[in-house]
């Protein structure tokens, strides 16, 4: 219960208003339904002619005697009174469509307070969902080697379904059915408190069974989700990987693995539901138990004591409301399995939102508008695990203007060693410093607005050319997008395509070789126009003329800028100012591209393999 009180502290405090509106739509949803119920009793005396419909009532003054006795009394008088001046016939039908008037009024109040809860439940998931997706977008890219995409989804998707159900439960469970359960007690004990002890000892032996059955609940949901984000996570790998896996004739082999994971959800999930489903029986069963002890217990009261003070028609309707209470109290039950199954996937979502973020801002950030020396790696090493380091003791000065390549053997850390640069990740030993400033002290997006990225897979999205190019330059013109285009030699397809700047791409740029996506990726980063950039294999998905055509683009661009290159072809960084050769997470050589062959080293043996393929 204290973790659900939490969560529901988190996500509703915002929609208190709507609160408000269902809790007094519920209260006078009560009152109606217990008035209608009360109707019965004079409707029952009419028709058998029992009880009070022979007795003789006169009026009785408000406060005159127990407000109880005064209420019933000067109901029966008003019924009398309708009986000898219009007969019972017509007061039957007076009383019926009182009783139908009395009905509208609680439905609509029960509509009512159900319509009021809608925005607050489709707020609260949207709340969630937003909340996930933005720390999302602010946790460190090392987050993402420890966690699945599918999970990630499976999470915002199917977990959130689940707390959507649970706030729903739990709402129903606060709101409404304690409102009605209190108002259908109060009149069952002045009706006769008798009966009520009765059954106030009968429920909680009820109860205790509906608990026992739902106390596994919440660890089989969890199993149950993270079956879920298993499947989800295959199918993500799946779609992105539909190329390999035909190239390879994996297709039966990806089926029999999707099978496997489809075959452990089912099985989690019928556990689950299996539980679940019990529920409604088992309360069904309870509820007409204690129907026929509460029968048994008031025949005995109404046949073994001709005094008593229940009569046949009270005891139908204390029956009635009786009977009605066990529908609140079934929701109560309910709740009680949805509600652990919320609170299971709200753990997996909190695992997402309680995540650390290590790479934090400065409490007092420095201004940086730009860059006007030098950037520079003073002994900076670097481990993802903190155990094996990918990166030792890297010294490296990058003044500005100039531009400096990385190359080296897939896994010698160059790519990392470029990460480092815009935050990425944070290295554990050294300093990276801007003009020496150390970038730990600048604001993040400060640091990030100065470096333009063109990475070896061009990421895009499904969207226009225009807003792929223009992705992240605010009030972009189509002007200075089409120049930009030019200059990463995309124009001319573009143009060649039905909608020209307005032709979607399609997801990831599907529609599109891979040539052309490398292109929209260079021409997105000439458009935000850093002072730095760096290029991860910028080129290395362009045909010859085309990566002709982009290299002479690049150079021109990176005359006035800095730019951090990484390459595997050698000839694409022959002009660089400097080279840089790392091996096993270390700079082993550097120099300019024809000082590193005079050397005989290991740049001049990799230039060589080069050559010969």
């Amino acid at each position: 219960m204290k973790e659900f009180l939490q969560l529901m502290r988190r996500f509703v405090s915002p929609y208190k208003k709507y609160i408000g509106w269902a809790i007094v739509l519920n209260v006078l949803s009560a009152v109606f339904n217990v008035f209608s119920f009360t109707l019965l009793i004079p409707i029952l005396n009419i028709l058998f002619k029992t009880g009070s419909g022979e007795k003789v009532y006169h009026f009785m003054e408000w406060g005159s005697d127990d407000l109880k006795d005064v209420v019933i009394n000067n109901f029966y008088y008003y019924v009398t009174q309708l009986i000898e001046v219009h007969g019972p016939i017509m007061t039957l039908l007076f009383m019926g469509l009182f009783l139908a008037l009395m009905t509208m009024l609680k439905t609509s109040c029960y509509f009512g307070s159900s319509a009021v809860m809608i925005p607050l439940r489709t707020g609260v998931v949207r709340d969630i969902r937003i909340m996930v997706y933005s720390k999302v977008m602010h946790l460190p890219l090392g987050f993402f080697s420890q966690e699945r995409k599918g999970d990630i989804i499976a999470r915002m998707s199917g977990d959130v379904g689940e707390i959507e159900n649970s706030i729903t439960s739990s709402l129903d469970m606060l709101l409404k059915n304690p409102i009605l359960i209190l108002f259908y007690f109060t009149t069952l004990i002045i009706t006769s408190w008798q009966l009520t002890l009765f059954t106030i000892v009968v429920l909680p032996g009820m109860g205790w069974l509906m608990g026992k059955v739902g106390k596994k609940l919440k660890r089989q949901s969890l199993e149950a989700q993270g079956k879920w984000s298993d499947t989800m996570s295959q199918l993500e790998e799946t779609l992105g990987g539909l190329r390999i896996i035909k190239a390879f004739i994996a297709e039966d082999k990806m089926v029999d693995r999707f099978t496997r994971c489809s075959n452990e959800l089912r099985d989690a999930t019928n556990k689950v539901a299996v539980r679940q489903a019990l529920a409604h029986p088992m309360s069904e069963f309870l509820g007409t138990l204690l129907i026929v002890l509460v029968l048994w217990f008031g025949g005995m009261l109404i046949l073994g004591d001709e005094h008593s003070s229940l009569e046949a028609p009270t005891f139908i309707f204390y029956m009635v409301i009786l009977y009605s209470i066990i529908n609140p109290l079934k929701d109560f039950a309910k709740a009680g399995y949805n509600i652990p199954k919320g609170l299971a996937s709200m753990e997996r979502v909190d695992k997402i939102l309680k995540a650390e973020n290590p790479i934090k801002e400065p409490v007092n950030p420095l201004p940086l508008h730009g860059m006007n020396r030098q950037i520079e790696f003073k002994d900076v090493s670097f481990s993802y695990d903190g155990k094996r380091e990918v990166l030792k003791h890297i010294n490296l000065v990058v003044p500005k203007g100039q531009t400096i390549a990385l190359v080296g053997q897939s896994g010698s850390g160059k790519s990392t060693l470029v990460d480092l640069l815009p935050r990425y990740h944070d290295i554990h030993f050294g300093e990276i410093m801007i003009d020496g400033v150390s970038t730990k002290n600048f604001r993040i997006h400060d640091l990030r607005g100065l470096i333009g990225n063109v990475n070896q897979e061009a990421i895009l999205f499904n969207d226009t050319f225009f807003n792929n190019i223009a992705f992240g330059v605010e009030n972009a013109t189509l002007e200075q997008v089409m120049e930009a285009a030019k200059i990463a030699n995309a124009h001319d397809f573009i143009m060649e395509t039905e909608h020209g700047y307005n032709t979607n791409i399609g997801d990831r740029g599907g529609k599109l070789s891979g040539g052309q996506r490398q292109r929209i990726s260079i021409a997105r980063a000439i458009l935000k126009n850093p002072p730095i950039l760096i290029l991860d294999e910028a080129t290395s998905a362009l045909d010859t003329e085309s990566e002709r055509l982009v290299q002479e683009a690049l150079e021109r661009l990176m005359k006035t800028r800095t730019t951090i290159a990484i390459a595997h072809r050698l000839s694409t960084i022959k002009n660089a100012d400097e080279i840089c050769v790392l091996y096993e997470g270390e700079i082993v050589e550097r120099g300019r591209h024809e000082a590193l062959l005079e050397k005989n080293g290991y740049y001049k043996r990799l230039n060589d393999m080069q050559s010969l393929s």
